[in-house]
């Protein structure tokens, strides 16, 4: 649904009806990700995609007899289909089970205010209720960054504030996906099964060390969607003219700032410094908080002796397994530029518990659903004494 909030907000802006389809599971290679959705209007019109075409006239078929229907949802599956040149299938071979629901914006009134919370950058979720009584099916609830509550249908039962929890929870994590309730006899009797949109912040890249690398990985690491913040205590290197690509340039001891700023579970904190005076003090402090990624560059000689520095200042080897240094994955990269492609590689890797190995040397799917990112205490922001 997200892909293409721009156009859905308009839509409900103008209260105009809609076909809403979207891939809700997915079994093996598929061309794009679960919640990706495809819209059709009364006049026809369409927006999106959800499998690079080869279900798209099926799928628009489907939404034009739900926008003629104006009722219950429908689900279809589409798999493989290299046995009939003719089917209507998936040639990747993996199969799509597409949910398709009639979107009246007077009925979900709140779907307006979440597309238009997306479209500004700001964070919001939306569930769907794909599996569950009929009468719910195809209800929708909002939770916009604010806390704020929308639904409709899902409101007048016991469902609401079950499935609203989990919209918060998965938005924590900055990832949508499926979640279950009920059927335990306490919030609800029978399980429901939502799938939730997610448009969560920016996740942060902390880049430590005004140095050419960090130039070149602030570059890369905001086209892959971070926003990012440089830091370092010298004045003269951490410049808007050498980084014009970072979001945030701060003066300030490494570790101070580390200290006293916000971070999350998706937060990826990279090391560049080379300097044991910075180093060490700035490990220490991020090996203990709830980040997602945490590299730092160094020789293998410069490893060993950080590794024996930070053990000497008390850090167990539990804590010391987080920390991926050398940083960044075996290329052979020289240049910033190609070294800053092996960091952030790196760090796709670990966010999607992936080897890293080419394609050519693994097995299975090669396109497979993200792992759940951790999922913080309600409200939380590490924010630790201000004391040095």
């Amino acid at each position: 649904m997200l892909n293409i909030a721009d156009t859905l907000r308009r839509w409900c802006q103008a209260a105009r009806p809609f076909a809403l389809a979207t891939v809700v599971d997915v079994t093996g290679s598929a061309p794009l990700p679960v919640g990706t959705s495809v819209a059709v209007d009364r006049d026809g019109n369409a927006v999106g995609s959800i499998s690079g075409g080869c279900v798209e006239g099926a799928v628009y078929e489907l939404c034009r007899h739900v926008l003629r229907e104006a009722g219950l949802p429908r689900r279809a599956r589409f798999g493989h289909s290299d046995d009939d040149a003719f089917a209507v299938g998936l040639t990747c071979g993996g199969e799509l089970d597409v949910f398709v629901q009639y979107v009246d914006p007077a009925v979900h009134a709140h779907l307006a205010a979440a597309l238009t919370a997306v479209t500004e950058g700001r964070p919001a979720t939306v569930a769907q209720l794909v599996e569950g009584p009929d009468h719910l099916l195809g209800s929708t609830l909002s939770v916009l960054g604010d806390d704020h509550v929308s639904s409709a249908a899902m409101a007048a039962g016991p469902a609401g504030p079950a499935v609203a929890a989990e919209a918060r929870a998965l938005l924590r994590t900055g990832r949508g996906g499926r979640a279950t309730v009920g059927g335990d006899g306490k919030s609800c009797p029978e399980p429901l099964t939502a799938f939730v949109h997610v448009h969560a912040p920016r996740p942060r890249m902390l880049i430590f060390g005004a140095v050419d690398f960090a130039a070149a990985l602030s570059e890369t690491s905001r086209f892959l969607g971070y926003r990012v913040t440089v830091c370092d205590a010298r004045p003269v290197f951490a410049t808007p003219a050498r980084f014009p690509h970072a979001d945030e340039i701060v003066i300030a001891w490494t570790h101070r700032y580390l200290r006293q700023t916000a971070v999350d579970g998706r937060t990826a904190v990279c090391v560049l410094t080379h300097d044991a005076k910075f180093d060490i003090p700035l490990l220490r402090l991020a090996l203990d908080l709830p980040v997602g990624y945490i590299g730092a560059m160094a020789s293998r000689r410069t490893h060993d002796e950080r590794l024996r520095l930070l053990r000497e200042a008390g850090l167990s080897g539990g804590r010391l397994a987080r920390l991926h240094s050398p940083i960044g994955l075996d290329l052979g990269a020289r240049t910033p530029q190609e070294t800053a492609v092996s960091i952030t590689a790196e760090i796709i890797a670990r966010a999607n518990d992936a080897t890293g190995l080419p394609l050519s040397r693994t097995t299975g799917p090669i396109h497979r659903p993200p792992r759940p990112g951790p999922v913080p205490a309600p409200g939380h922001r590490y924010r630790p004494p201000t004391a040095t």
